[in-house]
C-alpha cells in the first residue's frame, strides 16, 4: 500500500524487546536500524507526495529499504534463537 509506514515495530512486535536491547547493546544494529528508520521516512514521504522524485530513485530507495529490513530482521532471528 502506498504511503504505509514499515517501521519494524509494527511489522514484527513479537521482535520489540530484542529490537530494544540489540538497539542498546550492538552498535552495528543500531546503525542499520537508524539507516532503514532513515529510508523508510523518505520513502513514506516521496509516496506520500511530500517529495517529488523519478520512479527510478523510488524504487532504487524501496530496494535498499527491503536490504536493510532482511539483515536486520536476520540478525533479530539470530538474536531470538
Amino acid at each position: 500500500m502506498q504511503g504505509e509506514k514499515h517501521d519494524l515495530h509494527h511489522e514484527f512486535p513479537e521482535f520489540n524487546d530484542a529490537i530494544h536491547e540489540l538497539k542498546m547493546t550492538d552498535n552495528h544494529f543500531a546503525r542499520l536500524f537508524n539507516e532503514y528508520h532513515e529510508l523508510d521516512h523518505e520513502v513514506h514521504r516521496i509516496e506520500t507526495g511530500a517529495e517529488n522524485t523519478s520512479d527510478d530513485y523510488l524504487e532504487e530507495r524501496k530496494k535498499a529499504r527491503l536490504n536493510l529490513k532482511d539483515q536486520l530482521v536476520g540478525m533479530l532471528k539470530a538474536h531470538s534463537a
